[in-house]
């Protein structure tokens, strides 16, 4: 028996987690607390939800938990929210009696609880689960299909799966093809196919050897069976009990193995001739023993391997490796040398290698001897060897030789071979150590400690240390360790560290040389210095070379003498005496700086005095803290502090010198850690070296202080420079990018902070948004690289980025150009440098520098002006005189001013490049304020989710828009005694509805009225829809017959087949347009309605960002040329703080507001901010509050857009802003219930009449697009007073105003560019959503089933009549399923969520709309300088969204056609999901009433005749009705419905 259930636990188990998810957890529960008797299908209701799904008869009782509702646990521990996390529970009861089992765990939703009510699907086969925001997809009640082998099928514990052996699948026993035959179902893991073969493997030279496999349970196979090898070979087996014989590949399918390994592994597979699936499998091991070349490797193989010693191959076939060629079958019996001693060889000896081995072969007639090979130093050195026997070979006398004296012993490999290339195994790796005395070993005492076995010693005679018999006088002069003249005579002391120390002693005295003993013992108490013991330390004696000794304490009368030691006894020849003297010092201090450093250490401070550098060790502290020593020399002793534990106070300094305590009296003050207040400006480039100004405190105590930014892992640092206690000036930290490969997008580095001393909470700032810009980039002149001007002529140097785009437009950035060595004046636009150049003439280099950056774009050639010559002037005087004069005169005139015209056109231009860069930065800032708060907006939906409606109001603002409390949604309103009469009736109607034949007829009697109006086939459409939600397998039928006959309709009436689907004219396009809202839901709430959210809020956002007239709807950002501000607005952002009226204790709410916004605007944007994450319908109305100003002296006022202070100047009433109340920035205001004051009340009939009800009421009002424009609110005169409302712009319509009174005399069309700054703002958001619906891929969903089943039938009823021009196909796709929904959906987004949409957003979706419109046509639309503006705003665009809408049609066409199994499947599926959404009956009341309406066209059809051909039931049921039938009778359709 298997209970499903969901039980509410307060502790989730082990396994799954507890991060917001809900888990479908699957356990074995042996028992649990309160004992529930259970009967077959039953549904427990308590504390715990519980359904069973018997799998067998008989009543259980089991012990269940009641687990009451219980608080959140606490935060932390399990990290819930204010629901009890719920886990859905399947619990085998037959299971083990001991604990609790967890077999499986299964994420059934997204986020959030699940709820405790669940129900299985018709066929016990799934179920279904819910949370608050989701309904799961049908969760099967086993998932038997995940489990790949047998012992997983069974080992999982699910009861319901078991082990299909033909079919080689985990599925229910039911599912299993004769699952009831022995041995083909598995249900207990020792049922698992068992499989062995013999042998289990062969060698590759093997072909076509017989394979015998036991096998165990396996079912009968009279089928047959085949064997296979993976991809080699497959043969069929034969079956001979519980044998298999199956035979071995042949040669050419044998696998090829070369390389070291042996072997290749394969699976010898068996293959169900029944099924033709693979129901076991065993591994089969193919071997090749001639891959191996030494004895041991071949003999030490697992596989049957034999070694043949005198060829010198290894074989598996011992038949072709005789007794007599030395067959090899044991380790033991291989040739191989043995454990040898270190081998010792001295270089230039001759001297032969003796060898011990076993098992040598003895060289047959024809084959070569034995033979040493060593390898020196990368050269092979054979030599000739001698068998002795079969266990010894010695390599002949031969001398080595290997190269440099900086190597005393080299080990070289050694091998021994026969037959010229046959080895022989060394498994003990033997090696030969060559080695030279004399190499590193220069004294006596060098040579006698080394290595005792190389027999090398020291020849006084030639002061060398080489081997005895190299000696000429053995006797007397040759020294060796073991002999009776064993010690090395003549020590020398060649270096003393240090030279000075205390007098106190502790000193420790390095003292290095030669011959300085070959023990301990022999220094141990034989050390002075200066006449003071000094006593030898082990732990730094090296024999022969080194003595470390600690100093002894130093009497007032010694002050300086030498080092003098005995070698062991104090003879003459064993004493040695240094050329230093140590002199003992007396060490004083007397200063410090600095005094004072920050309480977290790092401070470098100086300590002076006189000799400071005496002694071995240094140890400084300050108070109890040390300070660490860095360095030292006679008069200064540096250290850096470290923390301090005991805070800010001033500590003593103490200095030790070995064991001398320096007594003077210095303090050092720990201080106040540095903090940092501010940077400015937060922004570099990529280079850095831009300088930046800090503020902080405390700033004086730090020494070296440092900028860092880490990015991309590496940490740059540059430079401070102190200036006071609270300032400093930094050059800005580089980043190490590729030039080649920088971003032209804004860095951000990970970390940002400062090095300052050991102040670690600097190292990163958290307050800082500190941004790296693109380098500026320079363009070089010309190709030559030489640029000419004349003198005086300015110098341009074009680029880009050469002003960050930073937000404010207020960045600098300091560049210097260079004509030469000369500086220039510079001035800087975004595209460009001016630079004046200086008096020069001649060629010189450019060179332009900026922060870190160089760059010199080439060579100027300023050309000298031609001055006249003296023989010129005297022959134009000559022979022109005054004229000529007079000439030239004009002529210079002339030149100076071209020139001016010339730089006044440069200054022109960078005017203009300016203009242009100011427009690019106001697009830019724009789009990084909108993506940080679309940012913030999404991470805020990540919480709250987008507000989707739920699906029946969904459906019912576009079937019905604009009707909120519609019949459908009713129950039917008739008196209590006629309910049962007219339910009747209406169900006999229903049956009518549900006849197909009824319903075309029905149809096309209503559209062939003339009074049936367009309103009329959109509602019965609708209504149609509406009954036939639960039978969409029925409805789809019908409305194909309807799109079939309206084709047909079409094409006899000779009208252009791309006119058809383009218009709502019949009731067949309504019902097409109301099958995809119904089928395409999902698909909105898991694709298509993010990014359509997204634009709607990036749209709302960008358009708050600037002015709205609250009257006229216009605004400063906009789409839409019609609802564009054109004149300037002066403005101001101000930031409001709010208090949260559903908890005035909480903290306050920063609100974005302008001081142009009117009253109504500010609580608008008030509401948005506080209950962003509400649903629109979910909030309070701001005509319900009432705005109150909260001032600093403890005043309260309420605001309103209309009171006794608003302005009335000729006829004109303007609304009340902030500005008009001067209410500043950082104000404190609340949003309060709706009251009237004295100082608020106006008179209530001008406010009635005003806009303030009109645009209050207009703004909330979410019917469809058209009625939301007809209520576009009107300037119109109050009737009483004549008075005119207005609020940023006055009525153009008005003939009153004059063309000045709009602000600016500019021409109005200059404000035209906002739309594209507009544009370019959310064009990213616009190709995110046509994106997302002209592709087949979204997210891991597939394409809906309706778009391609719907696109198929469109393809086939072209074929039907033969329709074969691409374009009217591609132009019925667009009108049947983007023109007719994708079109309203983005018009109307308040269709899909609960959202407010106002004026301006409208007016901004409408452009959008269009914009997809027209991507979807197949037409060409010329546009010229009088096209719509909106037309022309995305022309460019539209090429590309073409490509992508023919892209998506081609795509779904290449998909495979779904059935009409399938298309049913799914039908069914949707309406079982939303069956009981609307109320049948009193749809079909509205339907009927069509019936009265039209009562005699309608009966008229249906009267009894053969001419319908009705053959089927429903259609006889049909001539059952009465011919005399007429609406005064009608309890034949709708009894008493009258």
């Amino acid at each position: 028996m298997v209970l499903q259930g969901l039980i509410s636990v307060p502790h989730l188990p082990v396994g799954t987690t507890s991060g917001g998810r809900s888990l479908w957890a699957t356990l074995s529960l042996p028992s649990l607390c309160s004992t529930l008797t259970l009967g077959p299908g039953w549904c427990v209701g308590m504390e715990t939800h519980l359904c069973v799904d018997r799998l067998s008869h008989e009543t259980q009782c089991l012990q269940l938990p009641v687990v009451p509702p219980t608080p959140c646990a606490r935060k932390g521990r399990h990290s819930c929210s204010l629901s009890l996390f719920v886990l859905a529970l399947q619990i085998r009861v037959d299971g083990p009696t001991n604990s609790a089992l967890e077999y499986e765990i299964v994420q059934v939703v997204d986020t959030g609880p699940i709820l405790r009510d669940m129900a299985f699907s018709v066929d016990h086969e799934h179920l279904y689960i819910m949370s608050e925001k989701q309904v799961s997809l049908p969760v099967p009640v086993e998932s038997c299909g995940q489990y790949k082998t047998c012992s997983e099928c069974l080992g999982s514990g699910d009861p319901h799966c078991g082990w299909c052996v033909l079919h080689n699948t985990c599925t229910r026993k039911e599912r299993c093809e004769r699952s009831s035959e022995p041995r083909r179902f598995a249900s207990e893991m020792k049922q698992c196919v068992r499989l062995t073969v013999h042998p289990n493997n062969i060698s590759v030279s093997q072909y076509n050897v017989l394979l015998v496999l036991e096998t165990y349970n396996v079912p009968e196979l009279s089928a047959g069976v085949n064997c296979t090898f993976e991809d080699l070979s497959e043969m069929d087996g034969l079956v001979v009990g519980n044998q298999i014989q199956c035979i071995s590949p042949a040669a050419k399918e044998v696998p090829q193995i070369i390389m070291e390994n042996d072997h290749h592994i394969v699976q010898l597979q068996l293959k169900s001739k029944e099924t033709g699936m693979t129901f076991a499998s065993t591994s089969f091991v193919f071997y090749n023993c001639s891959v191996h070349n030494s004895c041991l490797s071949c003999v030490e193989s697992p596989y049957r391997c034999h070694w043949c010693k005198y060829r010198h191959v290894c074989t598996h076939d011992p038949h072709s490796c005789s007794f007599q060629e030395g067959r090899v079958k044991l380790p033991e019996d291989c040739p191989q040398l043995l454990q040898a001693d270190k081998i010792l060889v001295p270089v230039e000896v001759i001297k032969p290698i003796t060898l011990k081995a076993k098992n040598l072969p003895q060289p047959q007639s024809g084959q070569r001897g034995y033979e040493c090979i060593l390898t020196i130093q990368g050269n092979e050195q054979r030599v000739p060897a001698l068998r002795f026997n079969s266990s010894s070979v010695q390599c002949q006398n031969t001398s080595y030789s290997y190269d440099g004296m900086e190597i005393n012993s080299l080990p070289v490999e050694l091998t021994v071979v026969w037959n010229g290339n046959f080895n022989i195994d060394n498994p003990a790796q033997n090696k030969v150590h060559l080695y030279k005395c004399g190499a590193m070993r220069d004294s006596c005492g060098l040579c006698l400690k080394a290595d005792p076995d190389f027999e090398c010693g020291w020849c006084e005679g030639q002061n060398q240390c080489t081997l005895k018999h190299h000696c000429p006088s053995q006797e007397t002069q040759w020294l060796e360790l073991s002999g009776t003249k064993g010690k090395c005579t003549n020590p020398r002391i060649t270096d003393i560290i240090p030279v000075t120390g205390p007098r106190e002693g502790g000193t420790k005295v390095t003292i290095r040389g030669e011959n300085l003993g070959l023990e301990f013992r022999d220094i141990a108490s034989h050390v002075k210095v200066a006449g003071v013991e000094c006593k030898p330390q082990v732990e730094g004696y090296i024999p022969a070379e080194q003595i470390v000794c600690e100093m002894g304490e130093a009497k007032p009368s010694q002050h300086a003498g030498f080092v003098e030691i005995c070698v062991a006894e104090c003879k003459p020849e064993f004493m040695a005496r240094s050329s230093q003297l140590y002199y003992f010092m007396t060490l004083t201090l007397s200063d410090l700086k600095p005094k004072r450093g920050p309480v977290s250490g790092g401070t470098q401070v100086t300590i002076t005095g006189t000799n400071l550098n005496a002694g071995s060790n240094v140890v400084v502290t300050f108070g109890r803290q040390p300070c660490l020593f860095y360095r030292r020399s006679t008069k200064h002793i540096v250290c850096n502090t470290t923390a301090s534990d005991d805070g800010f106070d001033k500590v003593k300094v103490s200095v030790r010198v070995d064991k001398a305590k320096i007594h003077q009296e210095l303090q050092f003050e720990y201080m106040e850690d540095p903090t940092i207040l501010r940077i400015e400006p937060e922004w570099s480039i990529i280079s850095g070296n831009t300088p930046i100004a800090v503020w902080g405190t405390h700033l004086d105590l730090i020494q070296n202080p440092q900028i860092r930014a880490k990015h991309g892992g590496k940490e740059h640092v540059n430079i401070c420079e102190v200036q006071n206690a609270t300032e400093m000036t930094c050059q800005a930290p580089a980043l190490a990018m590729d030039p080649n490969h920088q971003s032209e997008l804004t860095e951000r580095p990970e970390e940002f902070g400062f090095i300052l001393d050991n102040v670690q909470s600097l190292l990163i700032l958290n307050k800082t948004n500190f941004t790296y810009y693109p380098n500026p980039v320079f363009e070089a002149f010309n190709p030559s690289g030489i640029l000419e001007l004349k003198p005086g002529t300015p110098i341009i140097l074009k680029g880009k980025n050469l002003i960050p785009p930073v937000t404010g437009g207020n960045a600098k950035l300091n560049y210097t150009v260079l004509i030469g060595e000369k500086p220039c004046v510079v001035t800087v636009s975004d595209m460009q440098l001016l630079c004046e150049s200086p008096n020069l003439i001649g060629r010189h280099k450019v060179m332009a520098r900026v922060g870190g950056l160089e760059f010199s774009p080439g060579m100027v050639y300023i050309s000298p002006d031609s001055p006249l010559s003296l023989p010129a002037i005297v022959s134009i005087a000559v022979a022109g005189g005054l004229l000529i004069i007079f000439i030239v005169a004009v002529l210079i005139a002339y030149k100076r001013k071209s020139r001016e015209s010339d730089l006044t056109l440069k200054r022109l231009q960078m005017q203009m490049d300016n203009l242009e860069s100011r427009v690019a930065l106001e697009c830019k800032e724009a789009f990084a304020e909108l993506q940080t708060d679309i940012h913030e907006l999404t991470s805020d939906l990540d919480g709250a989710g987008i507000p989707f409606l739920d699906y029946r109001t969904y459906t019912m603002r576009v079937l019905f828009p604009g009707i909120e409390d519609h019949p459908v949604l009713r129950d039917l309103e008739v008196p209590g005694y006629r309910q049962e009469r007219v339910e009747k009736g209406l169900k006999l109607f229903a049956q009518l509805i549900n006849n197909k034949v009824f319903l075309l007829s029905f149809i096309r009697t209503l559209e062939s009225q003339r009074s049936f109006s367009m309103r009329d086939r959109g509602n019965v459409a609708s209504l149609i829809m509406t009954v036939l939600q639960s039978k969409l397998e029925y409805a789809t039928d019908v409305l194909k017959q309807l799109l079939a006959d309206l084709i047909d309709k079409n094409l006899e009436s000779k009208n252009h087949p791309k006119l058809l689907l383009r218009r709502t004219e019949s009731v067949a396009e309504k019902m097409l347009t109301n099958w995809f809202t119904f089928l395409l839901y999902k698909f909105l709430k898991e694709c298509a309605g993010e990014p359509l959210f997204s634009l709607f809020c990036a749209i709302k956002q960008q358009m708050e960002k600037g002015p709205i007239d609250s009257i006229t709807g216009e605004a400063r950002y906009s789409l839409s040329e019609d609802k564009l501000i054109r004149q300037q607005i002066d403005y101001k952002t101000l930031v409001l703080s709010c208090v949260n009226p559903d908890n005035v204790n909480s903290p306050e709410i920063p609100v974005k507001i302008l001081n142009c916004d009117t009253i109504t605007q500010v609580k608008e944007k008030i509401l948005d901010a506080i209950f962003k994450n509400v649903p629109c319908s979910h909030r309070p109305k701001a005509a319900d509050m009432d705005l109150e100003w909260r001032q600093a002296s403890g005043a309260r006022m309420i605001l309103q857009d209309e009171d006794i202070t608003t302005k009335i100047e000729n006829d004109w009433k303007r609304l009340n802003t902030l500005a008009h109340y001067q209410v500043p920035d950082g104000s404190v205001v609340a949003l309060v219930s709706k009251q009237v004051t004295a100082y608020n009340a106006v008179n209530n009939s001008t406010v009635s009449r005003t806009s303030a009800s009109k645009y209050e009421n207009m703004i909330r009002y979410t019917g469809s697009p058209d009625s939301l424009r007809s209520r576009t609110p009107m300037i119109t005169p109050d009737l009483e007073s004549g008075v005119k409302m207005w609020h940023l712009v006055k009525n153009h319509e008005h003939g009153d105003q004059k063309e000045g009174d709009r602000g600016s005399k500019m021409v109005s069309e200059i404000y035209l560019t906002r739309l594209l700054a507009t544009k370019g703002t959310l064009q990213k958001f616009v190709d995110d959503l046509f994106e997302t619906i002209f592709s087949t891929a979204h997210r891991g969903s597939a394409l809906p089933l309706a778009i391609k089943y719907m696109f198929d039938f469109l393809d086939e009823q072209a074929d039907k009549h033969n329709i074969h021009d691409p374009h009217v196909r591609h132009t019925w796709k667009s009108n049947c399923l983007p023109l007719r929904f994708w079109v309203n959906m983005i018009k109307n987004p308040q269709f899909v969520f609960d959202i407010h949409k106002n004026s301006i957003t409208d007016a901004c979706l409408s452009v959008v709309a269009q914009t997809f419109m027209d991507s979807c046509s197949t037409s060409e639309h010329r546009l010229g300088k009088d096209s719509p503006s909106n037309k022309l705003l995305y022309a460019k665009d539209i090429p590309s969204y073409k490509n992508w809408v023919e892209r998506y049609y081609s795509d779904i066409g290449k998909m495979p056609a779904i059935s009409d199994q399938d298309m049913n499947a799914y039908l069914a599926e949707q309406s079982r999901m939303h069956m009981n959404e609307f109320n049948t009956m009193s749809a079909l009341s509205e339907i009927y009433s069509y019936v009265g309406k039209y009562s005699e066209e309608v009966i008229l059809p249906m009267r009894c005749t053969r001419r319908h051909s009705l053959q089927n039931q429903s259609e006889g049921y049909l001539c059952s009705i009465p011919c005399d039938f007429s609406p005064e009778s009608p309890v034949q359709l709708r009894p008493d419905l009258q």
